[in-house]
């Protein structure tokens, strides 16, 4: 017999049984359960237990459960497409929203084909087919997908470590999606199809009504930068992991290290430029954790400077309010990323100040002391000085509103990857984000990367609330994504996240993490000193010269 608990309920059920069985038992399956969390480790519904343990289950409201259910339903959508499209190429790309854009290269999708397999999909949710899962030898599953028309997938395949790994079969597909899955297809019956750009957005849940599909939020900006990232992958060369591994191996990295950071030069020029013209006075730099803000505000610097504008770099984190001041939340907590955590009259009072020529002291934040300091010269702006304001905030009307619309120049920064690891997987761009800080983290501030990890949720639900809903504010966006960055990141921390335990919590944003990181070779040390030390990734890893004299 084995015992599972769950909170305070515990059973006791023979060996083998199933983990719905199991979480039936303490009556832990609510409605929508589509796997277990069993310590640092999802399991499926079907799986057998064989040990006592605790089982918590996974629906929308989890993060990991909103992957299985993405998963499942990418699987339903690619057979639809086999069936009505048989061996035509499909790519899953970009996350758009609540929703990942799909295309067919060399394929334009008009609106009644986009009706069609939107209606394949549900009929095969209604079939309610259950996934079979079945563990296949490296060697097999290369044959199968060789066969298939599948190169992607075979090139990567051949570069995973391991032998043998579970692949999943619905009506005699067979695929391959780095995760647990759901028990069967009528596991996912909510979603929608919205057309777009030549394909369309296979649309989730929403985040708050999992009985309904998001509604399709439009962002042409932030299209247009996954746009521009998808043109920089043409000019690189590259579309998946195994792409960039290929080059690696054969001794090319140098060549596209230059080629990716021209890229940055190019894109960083022309929005110094698009400032110059309009003869803004302030610029505003916003963007969600590790995405580059403060390096690219320092770049930015350099640029305005060719455009013959001399720059000022101030910090929004040191208008901070003293930790004691700031108002709890209901719950006790006190939320860091909110606005009103910082003293914006503060900021409007010495902003405003600077802009009209007098001479001010700023403030520094000590973030030992949780307390403002007073400890910087005064100082003053030339009449041709351009103010750049940086920080998470600076979309925000509440900050941007403090100041003259015609003198404001807003711009968003992120790290939108439009790398995949084969055309039906996709890196998704908060997962790099999250690996660059963990590299920055343990390299710089001392924190073990288990602790990073811990904190990501946190972070990642006030960007939710206070960042991205701001971003078409922006008059420029700026993609700070590295083609080549992943295969550097991965030398600092890669053994130190193998290293954290199963028990661990934060096991399974882990080995999400070394699952792409798996893939991509080692870079030889003497080429890193290929990397620019004004490079965006210099913030993480350490060379930038910016504050250097």
């Amino acid at each position: 017999m084995i015992n599972i608990r769950f909170h305070d309920a515990e059973a006791a059920l023979p060996e083998g049984s199933t983990v719905r069985a199991c979480l039936e038992a303490v009556n832990a399956l609510p409605a929508g359960t589509l796997a277990a969390l069993k310590g640092g480790v999802v399991v499926e519904l079907n799986d057998p237990m064989n040990e006592s343990c605790e089982l918590l289950p996974l629906t929308l409201d989890h993060d990991e459960g909103r992957r299985v259910y993405e998963r499942s339903l990418r699987f339903v959508m690619l057979l639809a497409l086999r069936h009505l499209f048989p061996y035509e190429q499909v790519r899953i790309e970009y996350s758009v929203g609540y929703g990942v854009f799909v295309r067919m290269p060399g394929r334009v999708l008009h609106r009644q084909e986009i009706v069609k397999i939107e209606n394949e999909m549900r009929r095969l949710i209604a079939l309610d087919l259950p996934y079979v899962k079945k563990q296949w030898a490296k060697e097999d599953a290369i044959d199968y997908f060789a066969e298939e028309q599948m190169p992607d997938k075979v090139e990567l395949l051949e570069r995973r470590p391991l032998s043998t790994f579970n692949m999943y079969s619905v009506d005699g597909m067979w695929e391959y999606f780095y995760g647990a899955m759901a028990p069967s297809t009528g596991a996912v019956p909510v979603f929608t199809l919205f057309e777009l750009r030549g394909g369309f957005v296979l649309q989730l849940p929403a985040a708050q009504d999992h009985l309904h599909a998001a509604p399709y939020a439009y962002r042409p900006k932030h299209l247009e930068i996954f746009r521009q990232s998808a043109q920089w992958c043409d000019i690189l060369g590259i579309r998946n992991v195994s792409d960039v591994s290929a080059m690696i191996d054969q001794h090319r990295l140098r060549n596209f290290i230059r080629v990716n950071e021209a890229l940055h030069e190019g894109a960083l020029s022309a929005i110094a430029e698009n400032i110059s013209k309009q003869y803004k006075h302030i610029v505003l730099v916003a963007g969600p954790s590790s995405s580059g803000k403060t390096t690219f505000a320092g770049r930015l610097a350099v640029h305005l400077q060719v455009q013959g504008h001399p720059s000022r770099r101030i910090s929004m984190d040191d208008f901070y309010l003293d930790r004691d001041a700031i108002v709890p939340e209901p719950d006790g907590d006190v939320d860091l990323e909110a606005p009103d955590a910082l003293d914006l009259p503060l900021m409007k009072e010495k902003i405003s100040a600077l802009l009209n020529g007098e001479t001010v002291t700023l403030p520094t934040f000590n973030f030992t002391t949780g307390k403002r300091e007073y400890v910087s010269e005064p100082t003053a702006l030339r009449a041709d000085e351009i103010l750049i304001l940086e920080g998470i905030h600076g979309l925000n009307p509440d900050i941007s509103g403090l100041f003259p619309a015609d003198e404001v120049y807003r711009i968003f920064v992120s790290a939108l990857t439009c790398l995949n690891l084969d055309d039906h997987n996709r890196i998704r761009t908060t997962d790099v984000r999250l690996l660059r800080r963990v590299v920055r983290d343990y390299l710089f501030r001392g924190t073990d990367p288990e602790e990073t990890l811990a904190m990501w949720p946190s972070v990642r639900q006030g960007e939710e609330k206070w960042i991205f809903p701001f971003q078409e504010n922006a008059d420029s966006m700026f993609n700070t994504a590295l083609h080549y960055e992943l295969p550097v990141l991965k030398g600092p921390v890669y053994n130190l996240l193998r290293n954290i335990p199963e028990s661990s919590p934060n096991y399974l944003m882990a080995r999400r993490l070394i699952k792409t990181l798996n893939y991509l070779p080692d870079v030889d040390p003497n080429v890193l000193d290929e990397i620019p030390p004004l490079s965006l990734l210099r913030e993480f890893i350490g060379g930038c010269t910016l504050e250097k004299n």
